[in-house]
């Protein structure tokens, strides 16, 4: 069950989560900018590199979103162009290019949702957040949700005028397998996987390459962090309790990780609603790390010395 306002005040931002009764209220807005961030990963076809064929949401869209939304095509214009990889963090000046010419501008109060998952609003929430924007919201449970109560849609495509965007990457919000590397023996790290938990255990084939994960990582999958009902976030204190079950001790630097650097927001969401400070995504995260066979990798059950401390 998601939390109604009144419960939000545990919450670091409760300005980061809005309810689908509180965005219908303001739709209409002239700083509003609602962002539907929809993309697809369909199943690869001969001669692709990538494990998976990405494809934009922008048909779906076309067909009915919120009123007043635009679409961001998140692979064509906001990701990195030049690397195999999808879905890599983009330059400071691709970024503001990509916001600016959908209207949104320094001003604006943005509000990101997603269809299939709340994934991809998640990881523009955590991006915004990186290259300096801090008035950006999440819808909780997204298209699904806002659909299932029958609040209105529209076919029509928004447009506003193009926007002066600032974009500045702060330092460590992304982080690459240097990195990554660097800290596998560090008491003061921790590497959580948002893998399902046959992924972290590498059971079976993996998409990325070699099945497994990365030594010592701890599992926080974050289909655990949502409401298989309604899409929408669990309750801060259930967050809280996996969290602290996994171990993911708040004083931990903490390495957030998945396959595409894209479901592993989810928890970096939550986590930072939680009052943990020291976050960073490991933006290539197993579709950078599993290919080579010069990266350690570990299977199994996890060893009891990898089991992280509790806070």
């Amino acid at each position: 069950m998601t939390e109604t306002r009144a419960d939000l005040s545990q919450w670091r931002d409760p300005g980061a989560l809005v309810e689908t009764g509180e965005l219908e209220a303001m739709l209409g807005a002239p700083e509003l900018r609602i962002v539907d961030c929809t993309t697809w990963l369909r199943p690869a076809e001969p001669g692709d590199e990538a494990p998976y064929r990405v494809v934009p949401g922008r048909a779906e869209y076309d067909e009915a979103h919120i009123p007043g939304a635009v679409f961001l095509d998140l692979q064509g214009t906001a990701s990195d162009p030049g690397t195999r990889l999808k879905f890599m963090a983009p330059s400071a000046e691709r970024f503001a290019e990509a916001m600016g010419r959908l209207g949104i501008g320094d001003t604006s109060r943005i509000v990101l949702y997603s269809a299939g998952s709340i994934m991809w609003a998640t990881r523009v929430w955590w991006m915004l957040r990186a290259f300096g924007f801090k008035g950006a919201a999440v819808l909780d449970g997204g298209w699904e949700k806002w659909q299932a109560e029958g609040r209105p849609v529209s076919a029509e495509p928004a447009q506003y005028p193009p926007a002066r965007f600032s974009a500045a990457l702060a330092p460590g919000r992304f982080v690459d397998r240097d990195h990554v590397l660097s800290r596998l023996d560090d008491a003061g790290t921790v590497m959580v996987n948002a893998l399902a938990p046959a992924f972290h255990l590498g059971e079976g084939p993996s998409r990325y390459g070699r099945p497994g994960r990365i030594p010592g990582s701890l599992n926080v999958p974050a289909a655990s962090l949502l409401d298989p009902s309604n899409g929408a976030f669990v309750a801060l204190d259930e967050a809280r309790r996996l969290h602290e079950k996994a171990g993911i001790g708040r004083d931990r630097h903490v390495v957030a990780y998945c396959g595409g650097g894209i479901s592993a927001t989810v928890g970096l969401f939550l986590l930072h609603q939680l009052g943990y400070d020291d976050l960073t995504l490991y933006d290539g995260s197993m579709g950078d790390w599993a290919p080579d066979p010069g990266l350690p990798i570990e299977t199994g059950p996890q060893p009891p010395s990898h089991r992280g401390s509790q806070p």
